[in-house]
């Protein structure tokens, strides 16, 4: 099967693991990825929109982690606001008005998905940085670490080979 010449497939008798379970109409596709979107970020994006020179992006950045991963390193300009802290001082620290992008580790934790869910349960708007600082990092952007500014050489299979853009 290929882009441009769709077949149906007999998902009760096909040995094929990907199409053992239909894929789902375009209609329902559709639904599913915009809704995808309105729920995450990627990192190149959040990176594109801080970088962009305006003084107010339209969203805070928020790191869920705890001091020592902070520490280590995060987003310039982030909010640090721990999990575990987030219903007692999100209110005090953010203004309900303005979006909040959540990042934790990276793909393999699921702790920026956790903050983002309390401080939507709180009233915020709320999106998930995909990726998480593991990302960041491994894209070449800046991160801020308690000795000071560091960045590191983006790694190429994670970053665009041939300037900022991948084309998606």
């Amino acid at each position: 099967m290929t882009a441009t010449t769709a077949t149906t497939v007999d998902t009760a008798t096909t040995t094929n693991p990907v199409l053992r379970v239909a894929p789902a109409s375009p209609a329902a596709a559709a639904a599913y990825f915009g809704a995808s979107l309105a729920f995450h970020a990627d990192v190149s994006d959040v990176a594109a929109a801080l970088a962009d020179g305006a003084a107010d992006p339209g969203f805070v950045v928020l790191d869920s982690r705890n001091t020592a991963s902070w520490d280590q390193g995060h987003v310039p300009g982030a909010v640090h606001l721990p999990t575990a802290l987030i219903p007692e001082q999100a209110g005090q620290l953010l203004d309900r008005s303005v979006p909040v992008v959540t990042y934790c580790w990276g793909p393999g934790c699921n702790g920026a998905t956790r903050a983002a869910l309390a401080l939507a349960e709180l009233g915020f708007q709320v999106k998930e940085m995909l990726g998480g600082f593991e990302y960041w990092v491994r894209e070449g952007f800046a991160y801020e670490t308690w000795e000071g500014p560091a960045r590191q050489s983006a790694d190429p299979l994670t970053a665009p080979a041939d300037g900022d853009d991948c084309g998606c």
